[in-house]
């Protein structure tokens, strides 16, 4: 069921329902809570969202379940980046 919820946001994603995308991808994490892929899938909506925050901790959620989740770690670098980048400019 996790597989699917997190597939079905996908494509929610790919259309850009980004809401609608996120709440699939939190219902898959509710069923399955070790199953990382839908936590990364919900870092990439908040990041886009501009939600570094929360984009960040769905990152490092990511890689304390997998370690080896590589765009994990290098999302969590450019939304940290892009953070800083944003206070810098103030807003």
């Amino acid at each position: 069921l996790a597989t699917a919820l997190n597939d079905r946001g996908h494509i929610k994603y790919l259309r850009v329902e980004f809401a609608a995308a996120m709440e699939d991808y939190t219902a898959a994490i509710e069923c399955q809570p070790g199953f990382e892929v839908p936590y990364y899938n919900r870092g990439l909506v908040l990041y886009r969202l501009g939600c570094f925050d929360d984009a960040m901790k769905d990152f490092r959620k990511v890689l304390e379940l997998n370690p080896q989740f590589e765009d994990a770690a290098l999302s969590l670098k450019q939304a940290i980046l892009d953070k800083e980048e944003k206070q810098k400019r103030g807003y």
